[in-house]
């Protein structure tokens, strides 16, 4: 009994086969199937070639949500040479509630204002990134994803005494509070005051004003490799001794999450404004540097995603299948129109043929078939 069990289940199992196998005998290899088979081989070895390093490459998703996080401290991460004396500068932070940010992580340092030509040949570099970001954005992905950052050379020791330093670098991070904010480096040392600060701009003569000034760095958050801020490298001449130049900064936190590097920082965008103060034409102001920055309300999600193997081996699958389905059909259809055309002619070979039957109607005509006396006898 459980050998028949056995065999109805083995023949059921045989009637459900959706493969039937033809055997070889019954199968006929033409020239243009096997040229057919080797060109769709082919496409098969090369789109699965392909279709691997799109497997292997991975992406950014962003997504957008709200910031949540208001009670942690900013972080400004600052890079400025000014083309003036270190003691004739000051550079604090005065947020929208009017907290005066003391400067005490700020570090001033007399260098010369001209780059050496190693530092020339980074600066024109990070211009051109900069440049290329601006006109294809998909870069920053790639910069996301290889989360490199060059730093930029080391400034060679000068041999000039400091009294012959005209420029000041002032290096070095500051935190303030997430509001609204205004960061600024102006004449004299900035002093208490109760209605906010004042800076000691009486004892600077106008002679000495020079605001021309270079950006190496300027950013928010945690500094991470991967990201090149829109200020970084930015060089400006003032044309005039009494001039202000404004940068209205807009910040968006940013939570960075890819293979080589997760932390959350900030990225932010920028517009920028310059005027010469002059009272009798009517430009007031102060001059100096500003920089007013205001903190979006919206994070940034970045992460870097992969395809997952079994989507890999769909598509796989997809490609394959799609391949040999299709030159099948364009095999078929070519084959049945070369039938079709070559049925034509040889019906045009067979015509004589037609021709010849009346003929052969006559002569059976002639000899007809003596059915009746045969019967009889």
């Amino acid at each position: 009994m459980k050998r028949l069990t056995k065999k109805k289940a083995l023949t059921l199992v045989k009637e459900l086969d959706a493969f039937p196998k033809v055997p070889e005998s019954y199968v006929e290899s033409t020239a243009s199937g096997g040229t057919v088979s080797l060109i769709a081989f082919t496409l098969m070895a090369v789109l699965a070639f392909l279709e691997f390093f799109v497997y292997r490459d991975t992406w950014m998703k962003y997504e957008y949500e709200v910031d949540k996080d208001f009670s942690s401290k900013l972080r400004i991460n600052v890079d400025i040479t000014v083309a003036m004396r270190c003691q004739y500068i000051g550079a604090d932070v005065l947020d929208l509630a009017e907290t005066m940010v003391a400067s005490d992580g700020l570090k001033y340092e007399s260098v010369n204002f001209e780059l050496s030509p190693q530092q020339r040949l980074w600066h024109m570099t990070l211009l051109h990134i900069q440049e290329r970001l601006r006109v294809e954005h998909a870069l920053q992905d790639v910069l996301f994803k290889a989360a490199l950052k060059a730093a930029p050379p080391a400034e060679p020791q000068s041999q000039d005494s400091s009294t012959q330093l005209s420029a000041c670098r002032i290096h070095g991070h500051l935190y303030v509070n997430k509001v609204a904010g205004n960061f600024h480096i102006t004449v004299g040392k900035s002093i208490p005051h109760p209605r906010g600060h004042a800076h000691l701009a009486a004892l600077v003569s106008h002679d000495s004003y020079n605001f021309s000034h270079r950006i190496d760095h300027l950013s928010f958050g945690e500094a991470i490799p991967g990201i090149i801020s829109p200020l970084d490298g930015t060089e400006k001449i003032s044309p005039d001794s009494n001039h202000m130049f404004q940068y209205f900064i807009t910040i968006v936190p940013t939570k960075l999450n890819t293979y080589k590097v997760s932390a959350e920082t900030h990225q932010y965008s920028v517009t920028e404004r310059e005027r010469a103060i002059n009272h009798a034409a009517g430009s007031h102001g102060v001059s100096g540097i500003f920089m007013k920055y205001d903190i979006s309300s919206l994070m940034v999600k970045v992460t870097e995603q992969h395809m997952p193997f079994w989507q890999f081996l769909v598509r796989l699958c997809g490609i394959i299948g799609g391949i040999f389905s299709t030159t099948g059909m364009l095999h078929g259809m070519v084959g049945f129109l070369v039938d079709v055309v070559c049925c034509r002619f040889k019906m045009g070979m067979y015509r004589p043929l037609k021709e010849e039957e009346p003929l052969n109607m006559q002569e059976s005509n002639e000899n007809p078939i003596p059915t009746q006396n045969y019967t009889q006898q």
